[in-house]
């Protein structure tokens, strides 16, 4: 599997999840832009990190819940690469609160940069996408948002839609060769699940067949896949990576 010629985005790649696709992403020898918000230092890293595997990595700071950040950020990387062809969308939020007590505030924010950040971002590939006719889009969603959570209607309601989306998006896309798909992590160990509550932390750990939290290598592993040719027949799905969390 390789991505040697191939130039990516993604979004949320300076912490977590993100960095590690990014860097997974680059290993494999694709070009990746990343964005992040406030973690300058954290950016700068993975990107020195990516260009040490010899490939060319950028770092932009941009919001993902803006149109114009999107569109600016999207053009910058065709710029700087020479092309694009593939989108990750994985900048998330979580600001959890039960529904009889969650504010405006906190329902808005999460929608807009779990929900609308993906649209924004689709919206400013696609376009180059359907011209080349090619290109692959991988949407970074989670298990809550195919079972809901206690406390999470916001985030799950985010992203529920993002799978909703993911399959539209599949059918719109792919008669100009352009795969979308979805990858679901569970409890993956990252800094916003280190700062879960311990007791909620210890029923989702429970829950999880293979008896340990993810890693976030794991989840970038199954993106790699979906980003590159050994998926081109496989278009509109949702995989968990969730080590048997989530099993219907």
């Amino acid at each position: 599997m390789h991505l040697k010629g191939k130039s990516a985005i993604v979004t949320g790649g300076s912490l977590g999840i993100g960095a590690a696709i990014a860097k997974t992403l680059a290993g494999l020898g694709a070009n990746v832009a990343i964005n992040y918000r406030k973690h300058d230092t954290e950016a700068k890293q993975v990107v020195a990190d990516m260009e040490a595997m010899g490939v060319k990595g950028l770092a932009v700071k941009a919001d993902v819940s803006s149109f114009q950040d999107a569109q600016d950020m999207a053009a910058q990387a065709r710029e700087t690469f020479g092309g694009l062809d593939i989108l990750v969308c994985n900048a998330g939020i979580n600001w959890d609160g039960v529904i009889w007590k969650m504010t405006e505030e906190q329902w808005d924010k999460v929608i807009e940069v779990n929900l609308k950040g993906y649209f924004n971002y689709a919206r400013a590939v696609t376009p180059g996408f359907r011209e080349q006719k090619s290109g692959k889009i991988i949407n970074v969603t989670s298990i809550n948002g195919l079972r809901g959570k206690f406390g999470q209607s916001n985030y799950t309601a985010s992203k529920g839609g993002i799978i909703a989306m993911t399959k539209t998006m599949a059918r719109e896309l792919g008669n100009k060769n352009i795969n979308v798909n979805a990858v679901a992590p569970g409890l993956i160990e990252t800094d916003m699940v280190a700062a879960m509550d311990e007791e909620a932390k210890d029923r989702s750990r429970k829950e999880i067949v293979l008896g340990r939290l993810g890693q976030p290598d794991e989840v970038a592993n199954v993106v790699a896949f979906f980003a590159s040719d050994l998926s081109r027949h496989v278009t509109g799905q949702v995989l968990n990576v969730d080590g048997g969390q989530l099993i219907s």
